[in-house]
């Protein structure tokens, strides 16, 4: 049930408005001046505001001026009985919803609530996906490395500083990709992810710099690379060492000139992009073994962050544990199972080789095949214990 809010020293008008919009289904609070209006705005939440321009105390321009700092996805629609083409284009011009002479034509009224309140749901059904879309994973840990990664991302993240990442394959390097670009000047703009792994070395240059229709068999139209798609956001290159040597220099000239010029194209195009990377290899022993370049090594490692393997956190297992035991839980609707303590002391002394990521499956694993208290004995049953 939608709340609307009437604003109106007119006594009569407003009884008249409450008793039409409360038969129409709308739940109605009143106030006899702008001052009293503020207080219920500034104090409560409405779908909708029917304001009166001319009020003693605070008229309803001031109101407007003011609602609107404070809540600016409220709709706040303006009546008066000095209706005019000056007045409503000056109240449209601050922001409000609508303009409605008096007498309203209730007809006319109704609809313009009705659109208003549509509005109201739309914009908050936006910001709700909004946040479920740029929603990152808590980084869970009490351990000194863990404590060290937050610390150096809440120093870095609002700079444009590249960053390394590097650890094993599992340790989360990608979450820390995230938290940069969330705590970052660039968090209302893209996070674009390539993983140099996983794409043929013959396409990699196609997929970071784009190209042009027609520039090999397959081109049958443009298309934009990473760079360009992360344009006043962050491009984070995952396991940035499997990058052929060609692509590297090309990796380079966009890092250094800040331009890209897509495959089969002429034309260079500015990007303004930060740039995360990670890898679970030594970069400087393959730059000795001349896998890698020295100076897109030290283009990259302005910043270097080391994400500890969890066998060096081990601390963080009973944390973890019980987190994924939540989400897995909720994921699959049912109640969230307990770990007896000699069971999560065996999960704390396990070689974890695959980091977190293996963690994560193993308590998949328990949620499914164990009880309703995962036991020791589902350990040794369905976990692996050298």
């Amino acid at each position: 049930m939608a709340k609307i809010l009437i604003i109106d020293d007119e006594k009569a008008i407003r009884k008249t408005l409450n008793e039409i919009l409360t038969f129409e289904g709308y739940k109605v609070e009143e106030a006899g001046d702008g001052e009293e209006g503020w207080k219920l705005f500034s104090d409560q939440n409405f779908d909708v505001v029917l304001c009166d321009i001319k009020m003693p105390k605070m008229d309803g321009m001031e109101f407007l001026s003011k609602a609107t700092e404070l809540n600016p996805d409220t709709p706040i629609i303006m009546i008066s009985g000095h209706g005019n083409i000056e007045a409503a284009v000056g109240a449209v011009k601050k922001g409000a919803f609508d303009f409605i002479s008096k007498p309203p034509d209730l007809n006319r009224m109704l609809i313009t609530i009705r659109n208003a309140t549509d509005r109201n749901s739309l914009s908050k059904e936006t910001r709700t996906l909004k946040k479920k879309a740029y929603k990152v994973p808590e980084m869970i840990g009490i351990s000194e490395g863990i404590n060290k990664i937050k610390t150096t991302i809440n120093k870095v993240a609002e700079t444009d500083a590249r960053v390394l990442v590097t650890g094993e394959n599992g340790v989360g390097k990608e979450l820390v990709a995230k938290w940069i670009h969330a705590k970052s000047n660039r968090a209302n703009k893209p996070l674009i992810e390539v993983n140099c792994a996983a794409i043929p070395q013959e396409l990699i240059e196609s997929e970071l710099f784009g190209h042009e229709k027609g520039s090999f068999t397959s081109a049958v139209k443009q298309h934009l690379g990473k760079f360009e798609q992360a344009d006043g956001g962050t491009l984070f290159l995952d396991e940035v060492g499997d990058m052929s040597l060609s692509s590297q220099a090309k990796v380079l000239r966009a890092l250094q000139e800040g331009k890209i010029q897509r495959v089969g194209g002429e034309k260079e195009i500015s990007v303004d992009v930060r740039v995360i990377a990670a890898t679970n290899k030594d970069l400087l022993k393959e730059v000795e073994e001349k896998n890698f370049r020295l100076d897109l090594y030290h283009r990259l490692s302005v910043i270097l962050i080391h994400t500890p393997s969890l066998n060096d956190r081990r601390e963080d297992i009973p944390l973890l544990v019980e987190k994924f035991l939540e989400d897995i839980a909720k994921d699959y609707g049912q109640p969230s199972k307990k770990i007896n303590k000699d069971a999560l002391k065996a999960l704390q002394e396990h070689d974890w080789r695959g980091n977190i990521r293996e963690l994560r499956n193993v308590v998949e694993r328990l949620i499914i095949l164990a009880g309703p208290a995962i036991k020791l004995e589902d350990i040794h049953n369905y976990v692996i214990i050298k």
